[in-house]
């Protein structure tokens, strides 16, 4: 599920429990197929309470909406002949409800009390366990991450500043003994509005309990360090003008709007590794020409001819350590570009093959370099604070590709799905 809670919310939800959903007439009557694959009304009741204890939105058209879903996937599993095991189901059941840090049997006992039939439970996790088989087989072969996208993700990180202080706003409505299902439901439509800093300070002041209201809810600055490590991740996701989706706590149910954000660069990421070419020749006027015929650094081997092109010098180092009037000409020239540097009895062909900040060219094991161990590079350095591995990037970039092909897949499983009312 996308929306993520933490175990002691899920724990605490189950403990508290929330309003029971109205018994409608015709509890196993159908409402919808999916292939012919029926959901019954008492399944969307189910679902919808499970939702409440997982702290989702629990309207019945989600929860609907949810089945059909699932449906779709256990549709796709059986098209690959995809069986999930009694053994691969207790896998997910024990791994899911160890987020609300319990046993599938601790979990499954604590749904009952809450209203939950443990084969809501059940088909809710054997629907997912199916699903990950089906993206397996079906997907993941056709995925790949190449070179270039992680470089290009290690050097957004790198330059993008750590946030270390937010400038929210909070909305805390609280939740009496049965009056939780109606205070996630109001949290629930203030987040889907997407308020601005204004309705949100607006709502604040109507609803919430906290002593901000008066206020509109903001807070002042505060470190990021000094939040709970749980709602840290949350925050920092959120970009300025968004809102949190509801969390929920004991006695309440918290909203929290980003006003602004505030961070630092890690050190060493305004500091740069370059690879570039010279070639020294005897006047301006000729290093000019073979500057205006070169088209990449590959091509300036080609350009300067077989007598030149052993003179070519190719190197990789630091901006510190690039002699000036060559960093100088470099620092305004595109990747491929070329230019000359004149030093009137002689001129350098210059051309730029590539920059990188010194954090990812250092991150990069394999990336070859003909500079001397005292260039500075490691001085450009100083500290990776935070930088993921190459692998790591790998394999965010490849579950992100892996996500978005799934839900393309499950959009093409609806779009080409029977579904029908009775």
């Amino acid at each position: 599920m996308r929306h993520i809670l933490s175990g002691v919310a899920v724990a605490a939800t189950l403990i508290l429990g929330a309003a029971q959903p109205t018994i409608a007439q015709n509890l196993f009557a159908p409402v919808v197929y999916i292939n012919d694959k029926a959901v019954t009304r008492y399944e969307v009741q189910q679902r919808m309470r499970f939702m409440q204890i997982l702290g989702s939105p629990a309207d019945e058209a989600g929860a609907e909406d949810a089945l059909v879903l699932d449906r779709l996937r256990m549709y796709a599993a059986q098209q690959l002949g995809i069986e999930v095991t009694d053994q691969g189901l207790q896998t997910g059941l024990e791994e899911f409800a160890s987020r609300a840090g319990m046993s599938a049997a601790q979990f499954t006992a604590a749904l009952e009390q809450s209203g939950v039939e443990p084969q809501a439970y059940r088909d809710f996790v054997r629907a997912g366990v199916a699903w990950r088989a089906v993206i397996r087989q079906r997907l993941l072969p056709q995925l790949n991450v190449t070179d270039a996208e992680i470089d290009q993700e290690m050097k957004r990180q790198i330059e993008t500043p750590i946030i270390d202080r937010v400038l929210l706003s909070e909305l805390i409505i609280p939740t009496p003994p049965g009056q939780e299902q109606a205070a996630m439901d109001r949290a629930n439509a203030i987040a889907a509005s997407q308020p601005n800093e204004a309705q949100f300070a607006a709502a604040a002041r109507q609803y919430s309990a906290a002593g901000s209201a008066a206020a509109g809810g903001r807070l002042n600055w505060v470190a990021l360090d000094n939040l709970p490590p749980s709602l840290r991740p949350v925050l920092t996701n959120l970009s300025t003008g968004q809102i949190t989706q509801p969390l929920t706590v004991p006695g309440a149910v918290v909203l929290f709007f980003m006003r602004d954000s505030q961070g630092t660069l890690r050190p060493g990421a305004k500091e740069q590794v370059l690879e570039y070419m010279t070639l020294r020749m005897p006047s301006a006027s000729e290093a000019a020409q073979l500057a205006a015929r070169t088209r990449s650094c590959d091509d300036l081997y080609v350009q300067a001819g077989s007598e030149a092109a052993p003179m070519v010098n190719r190197q990789t180092q630091s901006q510190n350590a690039i002699p000036t009037l060559i960093a100088t000409r470099l620092a305004s020239m595109d990747d491929d570009e070329a230019g000359i540097v004149n030093y009137g009895n002689a001129a350098d062909v210059v051309v730029l093959c590539s920059r990188q900040p010194a954090l990812l060219a250092e991150a990069q094991a394999d990336v070859a370099t003909t500079a001397l161990p005292d260039d500075g590079v490691e001085a450009a350095v100083p500290d990776q604070q935070g930088i993921p591995s190459r692998e790591m990037v790998r394999e965010d970039i490849f579950n992100r590709k892996a996500n978005a092909a799934a839900e393309a897949y499950l959009a093409e499983l609806r779009a080409d799905a029977v579904i029908r009312r009775p």
